[in-house]
């Protein structure tokens, strides 16, 4: 008896430190408005269980929310009352994620994580989409940070519903319906997963260098003026900036091959037969790189016209390549530049010219 006594003194002792850090340590209860998580596609919540060829693997959207109960209250008009927003829920405001673009109310929507609220009216919501987040509800939003305001049509369920829910409703391919539902009121917000693609300022802007240069200028020639201003060659492509770099040689390393330009391929475009480096090449649409060394460029005159650059560029495709000795610009040039000079008897030099660095490509046109 005495070492039982002894031996559980002891432990209480040793357990001691351990029951009196517990002190004061509080666990949540239910709440009253348990959260919950709508996904769509709805098997995308366990996708643990879903085979790698299954199309509904990928989330496309994920709603989390508080969903408070009806208990014998009349919700809209009075418990949550029109012309106000409402957080869609309870407690914290609702957080929707979408994991892609998406269109809503003819607004391109980037994927991300947001807040969303609907303002209450007694035949329709007004549904916003926010970037504000961390908050509990609507009160004090910042509604400067709404990046869509849509107007949705409410209609009548079938039955009461109790508790506040939101679903998914697949309508095609490219177009599903957030569906919400409390007490007798149903509201569902279109979402258009094929949002459009709406390209931002480019820091490399495209541009065109024609040649002759009016030969772009068509309608504005005169009858006389035409012949002379027939289109020969066009060069596509884009313009990046020094930006306070030093660009050959260290922005473009020596030895390494450059798409001369950024983005996409450089193209270059010859309405006549040519004849480039001894190589006839027929008229149409081809891409252009260069090799850049110091003291001299190697142009090269590929068929890959649709591709970003020079990544696994296949030499098979190359026409043909011509060495060119470097010269000094007239002036700094702070974005990438294209002209021509006339060398007459048909040979135009297109000229490169970027930093204090240019490189000219000799294009013989031969005339019918």
């Amino acid at each position: 008896m005495k070492k039982n006594f002894f031996y559980y003194s002891s432990l209480l002792f040793l357990m001691l430190p351990v029951l009196l850090s517990a002190q004061g340590i509080e666990f949540p209860k239910m709440d009253k408005s348990p959260m919950d998580a709508a996904h769509y596609p709805d098997e995308s919540s366990y996708v643990n269980y879903l085979k790698e060829d299954n199309p509904n693997r990928n989330a496309k959207i994920k709603v989390i929310y508080g969903r408070p109960y009806k208990k014998g209250r009349k919700v809209f008009g009075e418990l949550e009352k029109f012309g106000t927003d409402w957080r869609l829920g309870a407690n914290e405001c609702t957080e929707v994620q979408f994991f892609q673009n998406v269109e809503i109310g003819g607004v391109t929507v980037p994927r991300g994580i947001y807040s969303i609220f609907a303002e209450l009216q007694a035949d329709h919501w007004v549904m916003k989409i926010s970037t504000e987040r961390f908050i509990g509800g609507s009160k004090n939003r910042d509604v400067s940070k709404d990046v869509v305001a849509t107007k949705v049509m409410t209609t009548k369920t079938n039955a009461e519903v109790e508790q506040f829910t939101i679903g998914f409703q697949k309508i095609n391919d490219g177009m599903v319906h957030m569906i919400c539902e409390w007490d007798n009121t149903r509201a569902a917000l279109p979402i258009n997963l094929h949002a459009a693609i709406m390209d931002g300022e480019d820091k490399s802007p495209m541009d065109y260098a024609y040649f002759p240069h009016r030969s772009r200028l068509q309608n504005y020639l005169k009858p006389e003026e035409v012949e002379a201003n027939k289109p020969q060659m066009r060069v596509l492509y884009s313009r990046p900036q020094m930006k306070g770099r030093k660009v050959f040689g260290e922005l473009l390393k020596y030895g390494e091959m450059w798409r001369l330009g950024a983005n996409q391929t450089t193209l270059i475009t010859f309405y006549e037969n040519v004849n480039i480096g001894g190589v006839d090449i027929r008229k149409g649409t081809y891409g252009l790189f260069a090799m850049v060394n110091d003291g001299n460029w190697e142009f090269i005159v590929h068929k890959s016209t649709n591709s970003w650059g020079n990544h696994k560029h296949d030499e098979k495709d190359n026409i043909v390549t011509v060495k060119a000795m470097t010269e000094k610009t007239p002036s700094t040039l702070e974005a990438l530049s294209v002209t021509y000079e006339d060398k007459g008897n048909n040979t135009i030099d297109v000229i490169f010219g970027w930093e204090n660095t240019m490189a000219r490509l000799p294009v013989t046109v031969k005339k019918k």
